[in-house]
């Protein structure tokens, strides 16, 4: 693709246009998953990476310089998220004693405490539930079902390309209500 021709493409994707974010996404999807899963070694890490790779692509579309290569731009941020990934991972591990304590905590609660954290997933899957059916499905492949990003494009008869778009909207529009409804998400 010439460099007038991707300018212009991320112009559109820019204006919030759904066809070229898609496309945009398309163009460099191989790469950056190839890049990330280098990196990690684990496919579904890989995906859920390159996923959040994307979202954010979009979201700080704005900051891109013309002056730079979109790709080296795109994988400096994916470089990014590896590094972020990494580290979390790093304090997981640091935290897993605590994590022990934690859960001696949770035996501790209440009778009172387990309901509010029963409401806490009622409301959470209500808010799921309002959610576009086509949203829901994704949601509920992904993440309760733990599926790969092909056995969903199998399973829904769309391409992994729409599969990968559907996925990180799904997860924009539930962050955005959770956040709304007062929930932190990671």
């Amino acid at each position: 693709m010439k460099n007038t021709d991707l300018l212009s493409l991320i112009a559109f994707a820019k204006n919030k246009n759904q066809k070229a974010q898609t496309q945009l996404i398309n163009l460099f999807w191989v790469d950056v998953f190839s890049f990330v899963m280098k990196k990690v070694q684990d496919e579904h890490v890989a995906d859920e990476l390159t996923v959040s790779v994307f979202s954010k692509v979009l979201a700080k579309l704005d900051l891109f310089d013309p002056n730079f290569q979109f790709k080296t731009w795109i994988l400096t941020i994916a470089q990014n998220t590896i590094i972020d990934y990494w580290r979390k991972k790093s304090r997981e591990n640091e935290d897993s004693t605590d994590n022990f304590d934690g859960f001696k905590n949770h035996l501790a609660l209440s009778p009172e405490e387990l309901l509010i954290s029963e409401e806490d997933q009622k409301q959470i899957l209500s808010i799921i539930e309002s959610l576009d059916a086509t949203y829901q499905d994704i949601i509920k492949l992904r993440f309760f079902e733990e599926k790969s990003i092909k056995e969903i494009a199998v399973e829904l008869n769309i391409s992994i390309a729409n599969t990968k778009v559907r996925i990180m909207r799904a997860k924009k529009l539930l962050a955005g209500l959770l956040k709304d409804n007062d929930f932190e998400m990671e």
